[in-house]
């Protein structure tokens, strides 16, 4: 997903309880689902960042000759001014762009 074009905050807001509670039906439901979406999105974006960064890796390890990439620098700044994971995933969720499926209630209905 491109996380550049999200609609979510930067920075966290208060938010109303109930529209979250509507999808599900239980707010505790809502969030567990939301914390899984965070953990799927923070591990994406990580992995995204470290192939990006491993172009400027270096063989080297003298202390001596650290020097700075501006373009390193650049790519650390704009993944550090993206939105939270969880951030992203709450507003994925009110957008009801997150599917998820319960199999203890799949299990229940056909029994």
């Amino acid at each position: 997903m491109d996380y550049k074009k999200t609609n979510a905050a930067p920075t966290t807001i208060s938010r109303d309880i109930i529209p979250l509670m509507e999808e599900t039906g239980n707010l505790y439901e809502s969030v567990v689902i939301m914390s899984k979406r965070a953990n799927q999105i923070g591990a994406e974006i990580k992995q995204e960042l470290k192939g990006k960064l491993e172009e400027f890796a270096t063989s080297n390890d003298n202390l001596d000759e650290v020097f700075e990439n501006h373009e390193q620098i650049e790519i650390s700044k704009f993944y550090e001014k993206l939105p939270k994971p969880t951030l992203i995933a709450t507003q994925e969720f009110i957008e009801g762009k997150v599917y998820w499926r319960n199999p203890a209630q799949e299990t229940a209905i056909e029994d």
